[in-house]
Order: structure tokens, then sequence, then C-alpha cells
């Protein structure tokens, strides 16, 4: 049997907070290999989505299809066993990481879970290479978080997304809390996992400029609504929603360094 080809469909998807609604019969579809921008200003919902499509929010309606599969209403077993497939980098690697844990520690924790057979040196020859492959040395698996930097910690969330081998990973707003020189190391980082590991991402961004470096395709989210979607060339060169067309006229002149550095990856 042939899979499908879209990795993630989300279809009429509503959720709602009490009597606000976060998200309004979002519907959107992710390619297997490919990234999928969602973009737009605070409170627009992208977090909501992201963290629906993990299993952390319950929608009221609509529905979430994963390679094929219907998971929207998972059970919590089944929740745990897809997040092998479904991983997650968080904007903050200040607090997404455990302060007195170790990060050998904390990257072996998900080979604990989700590959109980694994031996002792087995899971630290994996968590070497995980550290290895985001440009860290393999010594680093001895010290804690607060001995590196930012954008140092971001390279360690990532390992630690990646060590489980998932099919996709949410990128949310990744680079955010990150200097400008740092953001184009990780976003760079990200193209070269991609393409090494054939990853799909659900990359959220309140930057329209870095998603269309990107992503494939991007979706534009206004109040829990998508207002536009399609290929990244077209909603970004030719917008065709007053909205769109907003978050481009706010994007800042950039660092050319930093864009060089993102498109010669690109």
């Amino acid at each position: 049997m042939t899979e499908p080809k879209s990795l993630l469909e989300v279809r009429d998807l509503t959720v709602a907070f009490g009597r606000s609604t976060a998200l309004d019969r979002v519907s959107l579809a992710l390619d297997d290999g490919g990234t999928l921008g969602l973009v737009g200003e605070s409170g627009s919902g992208k977090s909501t989505l992201g963290h629906a499509v993990l299993g952390l929010l319950r929608p009221a309606s609509g529905s979430i299809r994963f390679r094929g599969e219907d998971i929207t209403h998972r059970t919590e077993r089944r929740r745990r066993a897809l997040s092998r497939q479904l991983q997650i980098v968080f904007q903050d690697p200040y607090s997404s990481l455990n302060p007195s844990r170790t990060v050998g520690s904390t990257l072996a924790e998900p080979l604990r879970v989700h590959a109980r057979s694994a031996s002792r040196a087995d899971s630290a020859a994996r968590v070497a290479a995980a550290l290895e492959e985001v440009g860290l040395p393999r010594g680093a698996a001895n010290r804690y978080p607060a001995q590196f930097s930012g954008g140092q910690r971001q390279r360690i969330a990532i390992a630690r997304a990646l060590i489980v081998e998932p099919r996709l990973v949410v990128c949310d707003e990744p680079t955010s809390a990150l200097d400008l020189s740092v953001q184009a190391q990780i976003l760079n980082l990200l193209l070269a996992l991609q393409e090494r590991h054939d990853l799909s991402y659900l990359f959220i961004s309140h930057d329209i400029d870095v998603v269309r470096h990107m992503a494939h395709r991007i979706a534009v989210l206004r109040q829990g609504r998508i207002v536009e979607q399609g290929p990244a060339a077209d909603v970004t060169d030719r917008p065709g929603h007053p909205y769109t067309r907003s978050l481009l006229a706010a994007v800042p002149v950039p660092n050319p360094n930093a864009r060089t550095i993102v498109e010669a990856q690109h």
C-alpha cells in the first residue's frame, strides 16, 4: 500500500479555550520531507496549532491525520507512542532544558522511553553522535545547560528532538530568542539536518522573512483563521491578502550577512 504524499493533514480544525476560539476551522497539509511555515502575529493561533498536532491540546472539532492515521482524539498511550515520530523544538532554549540534569542525561531520556532495549553504551554512543551532528563536542554530555550559550542550548534542544529519529518536528519560534548571527546558524543547521534525514518541519514564526527562507509552503494565520496559504514564493512575492502584505511591509532591513548565510544553504 502506497503511503499518502501528505505526511500531515489538518481539516476544519477548531480549538477553543472556554468561550474564546483560538483556531477556527483551519485546514492545511504538509508534504513528507517538506516545510510548512506558519506565520502571524502573537496570539494568531500558531503555537496552538502546533500543540494540537502534538496532542497537547484537544480540538473542539475537525481532524488531524498523520501518515494517513486519524490522530485527532488519540489516547494518552497512543500520544506517547506517537511522540517518537512527532517532536518539538521550543522557543526558549533557557527554559526548555532541565538545569539540574546533565546534557547527556537529558538527551538519553527519550531513548529510555522509546528504546528501552538499548544498552547504556548504545545510549551513550547515540548521545555523542547527536551532539556532534548539531556541532557540539561529545564532552558536552557531561556538562549542564547553564554552561552553554543560548545558541548552544538550542542546538542541544534540536539534538534532543532528533535523537529518536522523528518524521515531523514542530519548530515553535526556534530562533526568536537568539541574536541575529546565531539565528542564521541555527536556521542553517535545521536546513542541513532536514536534507540529511529527510525531515518534515512545521515551522512557526512571527517573522515572515525567516519563514520564506525556510518553508516550501506558507500558511498565514490571523486571529485563529488562515487568511492565505500556498507555495512560499507565491505568498511572499505575490501576496493576495492585505494582512500578508502588512507582515511583509513590517519586515525590517535585514542583516546582509545573516541573509547571505541563510540563502547559501536554501
